[in-house]
């Protein structure tokens, strides 16, 4: 099985700072002139804080696996990134999970204040789906089309937004009564909220290097797999990293009294089971031989990443 290697952290440590430049470049060029400098100097801020940037990067990889390297590949990575931050945001403020820590920095309600956190969001949303609708993404408007429609599915109320409704009504934040969670529920919540992205990643990365309908089937399996994978790894995190460690608040899905797999499988046991979604993750990818190895990797590294 291949495990995950420095040559993959130096990889990731490249692509992410491709990523961070182009977000950049691109929040001075289309979220400048008239765009307040408050406005984009937190989108920045949230955008380019740090992060593995682990989304673009699947869209890279599975893009160049399939026979496609180049600057709109990378652009529609930047856009899903987008995206991504968006949800950070919204996702911490005190109406949300009320954290105030994100990738070992204060979040951006707390580096600046609500409301400018909100409209953070907001653009950066917006941002994203401009990205993917231009020309450089793909010469087909069809096929840009497509991509915004999944992404739209994907980070929508069907997908994170609906996941992420779905996690606070676990905590009883709506009528004060905690629905009772399964091991079918919470992996149902989770590939809404956290597996969504992750698949349209792969997915992505797959329409836009021209793939036939069997590879972007066998894409989207890996990514469905993937999401699974990193949920779970997070969730044994959680139980056993610490603030330091992680960049963000530790401990508080069990703080909250919210149910995570790990508290139907046990530590020990969701470690196991985290190592079969790795080799299943990697059998899917088995016809493409060496092309594949990069993936594959990024598959073990999801999983056994310390943060």
């Amino acid at each position: 099985m291949p495990k995950h290697s420095n040559t993959l952290e130096k990889l990731l440590a490249a692509h992410a700072r491709k990523i961070d430049q182009l977000l950049q470049s691109t929040i001075a060029e289309r979220a400048g002139g008239d765009t307040p400098k408050r406005l984009c100097d937190a989108m920045n801020y949230a955008a380019t804080n740090g992060g593995k940037r682990l989304r673009p990067f699947l869209v890279s990889q599975t893009a160049a696996m399939l026979g496609r390297q180049d600057q709109g590949v990378l652009m529609a990575g930047a856009a899903l990134e987008c995206i991504h931050s968006y949800s950070l945001v919204h996702d911490d403020l005190p109406a949300m999970d009320n954290d105030d820590l994100r990738r070992g920095k204060p979040t951006t309600h707390k580096a600046y204040d609500e409301a400018t956190a909100i409209l953070v969001g907001d653009a950066l949303q917006t941002l994203g789906f401009e990205l993917l609708s231009d020309e450089i993404i793909h010469v087909d408007p069809a096929k840009r089309l497509i991509l915004i429609q999944e992404l739209a599915k994907a980070s929508g109320a069907a997908g994170m937004v609906g996941g992420q409704l779905l996690d606070l009504a676990a905590e009883g934040r709506f009528d004060g009564a905690r629905p009772v969670q399964s091991e079918p529920s919470i992996r149902a919540m989770q590939a809404m909220k956290t597996g969504a992205l992750l698949r349209f990643a792969c997915v992505a990365g797959a329409e836009l290097a021209d793939a036939s309908p069997h590879d972007i089937d066998t894409m989207r399996q890996f990514g469905e797999i993937i999401g699974l994978a990193f949920q779970l790894a997070d969730d044994i995190l959680d139980r056993t990293g610490s603030a330091a460690s992680l960049g963000k608040s530790a401990g508080k899905d069990e703080a909250a009294g919210k149910a995570t797999l790990v508290d139907f499988l046990g530590l020990e046991q969701a470690k196991v089971h985290l190592d079969k979604q790795v080799k299943a993750a990697h059998a899917i990818l088995d016809g493409y031989g060496s092309d594949a190895d990069i993936l594959k990797q990024t598959a073990s590294f999801i999983a056994h990443r310390l943060s």
